[in-house]
């Protein structure tokens, strides 16, 4: 029964965007995460696109993220700028 429910409400947030869904930079441009709306997300690196990928997980305003390989980090959103392994982005 809990799968279920997990799946409507994974169809529910499918169907609505996130407002921390997009993309996000460093100052300088050189580390770019984009979050997309699938639950996935894809981080340049400088001149190497897709340096990783995987999937994310939002709660609240934190986020855990899990690359393809399974590495794990995670970071937060304080007043609209993502801080995320000693790293600041900001909504492009």
């Amino acid at each position: 029964m809990q799968l279920l429910v997990a799946r409507a409400e994974e169809k529910t947030m499918s169907d609505t965007q996130h407002p921390y869904v997009g993309m996000w930079v460093t100052d300088d441009g050189y580390i770019r995460h984009e979050l997309l709306p699938n639950g996935r997300y894809d981080e340049a690196r400088g001149k190497r696109k897709s340096a990783y990928q995987g999937q994310y997980r939002l709660t609240g305003d934190h986020i855990d993220y899990v690359d393809d390989t399974g590495f794990t980090a995670d970071g937060d959103f304080i007043d609209g700028v993502l801080y995320h392994a000693g790293m600041i982005l900001r909504r492009e």
